[in-house]
């Protein structure tokens, strides 16, 4: 069977960035050559800007790729071959509102929220909308959170989902510092999405650990009174990375540091004591507005071309292909293009040692035109998996139940967990002022009460 041409649909197509890494990658696969992509958002400024862009793209690489735009997610969904979400529904400047609310109450950076409802009701709303609409298509769900909402959608829906996310690329970054050429290198981070452990990690066959250790203790506390972030997220190599792996004994991969350690987020001065110069990591009110307005430079270099008839777009954005997995899973799924990808999918077979199965897992896995194989890792310590993974997996797990059944004394729960809680009233103040905020009338509606 040759290749043949598809049907793409992107919900949340406005993404200027990812929207146009993805042409990209369409425009430089010769296999998907003659495919058709419906650009799906509400924003219609933003919609008429990618297509526009998308569509002289494309011409200019003589790629033949066809193009339309629509708010309707229905009419995007009808045909398709793949469907990929990488809408957030409420947005940066929503989350920063919440932010500013919950510190209020005394608590550092949105420590607390109300959960991820209203992305929970798109991503199973696409979900059901396919079961009906194209029901043999693949769903490669690309917008957080995408731990939960995989098992939320594989749980309740037949649909085919496949979860994706950056932060395995975080092995590059170690090794980079390390000087370490990643052609020879080969490595296993699996776990839960944002919660990646280095289980396997050689160099030219033999184990590269001891070359990590060696360079903590030769060069490490200078990298970390000297080093300069590059950029928001670069903490791989900082000081609390490091750290973590001295308390596990594996290293922690991509975005695992910001989340699966509460005493390094308390504060600013914290933060960058753990997270270094400028910005203390990525989760901060000095990091977030950075990469707010890169964001928004790079919709405002998107209309200025659009609106620039004589711009070679090839030109302003390159033809080099991304590093992003969308594109090559669906040549390997469509056409037999087989290859290894970092996944998150149900952990059928239990894949991952002390995971249920309907969890979803991120892992290494072939892929090609027979579906989606998931490789058996190296067993995480079972320190990792009580202290770190499984209290994971029962907060989304309250998650889900608390949005399934609209039991608001999960949401309260959940607050009351919190590292930074420290009276009942204050999480209940905070929990009812977030439900209060505009924007939240249909969270408020839904999460009425107890359940029994």
């Amino acid at each position: 069977m040759g290749a043949r041409s598809l049907k793409i649909a992107v919900i949340g197509a406005g993404s200027a960035t990812f929207s146009l890494g993805l042409v990209k990658d369409l425009c430089l696969t010769e296999n998907l050559k003659g495919s058709f992509v419906s650009f799906m958002d509400i924003d219609h400024e933003r919609l008429e800007n990618i297509t526009a862009l998308a569509e002289r793209y494309s011409k200019e690489l003589s790629a033949d790729l066809r193009f339309e735009q629509t708010t309707d997610r229905r009419q995007a969904l009808q045909d398709a071959d793949f469907v990929i979400n990488t809408a957030d529904v409420k947005g940066h400047y929503h989350a920063r509102a919440m932010r500013e609310l919950t510190a209020k109450h005394g608590y550092y950076y949105g420590a607390v929220s109300i959960g991820s409802f209203y992305n929970f009701e798109l991503m199973l709303g696409v979900a059901r909308d396919m079961e009906e609409i194209c029901p043999n298509a693949w769903l490669i769900q690309s917008g957080n959170p995408v731990f939960d909402g995989t098992t939320l959608m594989t749980r309740l829906t037949k649909t085919k989902v496949i979860g994706l996310c950056h932060g395995h690329y975080g092995y590059l970054q170690v090794c980079r510092t390390l000087g370490l050429d990643p052609a020879k290198v080969e490595w296993e981070a699996p776990g839960i999405n944002h919660c990646i452990w280095l289980t396997k990690f050689l160099y030219d066959g033999e184990d590269a650990y001891p070359i990590l250790d060696r360079w903590i203790e030769t060069e490490g506390p200078h990298y970390w009174a000297t080093h300069v972030a590059t950029g928001t997220h670069d903490i791989q190599m900082s000081r609390g990375a490091i750290e973590m792996y001295r308390l596990y004994g594996l290293m922690p991969i991509g975005d695992t540091p910001r989340q699966a350690a509460w005493w390094t987020n308390t504060d600013i001065e914290t933060k960058k004591r753990w997270f270094g110069e400028p910005w203390g990591g990525p989760d901060t009110e000095l990091a977030r507005p950075v990469h707010v307005a890169n964001l928004e430079k790079r919709l405002a270099q998107v209309a200025a071309v659009v609106h620039d008839p004589d711009a070679k777009v090839s030109s302003v954005f390159g033809t080099t292909r991304t590093r992003e997995q969308q594109v090559p899973i669906i040549d390997a799924l469509a056409n037999g293009v087989g290859g290894f990808f970092q996944v998150n999918v149900p952990n059928a077979g239990g894949v991952v040692e002390g995971i249920a199965e309907d969890v979803a897992v991120e892992v290494r896995a072939w892929i090609d035109r027979t579906g989606v194989h998931p490789l058996r890792m190296t067993p995480l310590p079972k320190k990792i998996l009580l202290e770190v993974i499984l209290p994971k997996v029962l907060h989304m797990e309250r998650g889900l139940l608390a949005y399934l059944t609209g039991d608001r004394s999960i949401l309260l729960y959940n607050v009351l967990e919190n590292h930074q809680t420290r009276s009942y009233d204050q999480a209940v103040a905070v929990l009812e002022d977030l439900l209060a905020m505009p924007g939240h009338e249909e969270a408020a509606a839904h999460y009425s009460g107890r359940k029994k």
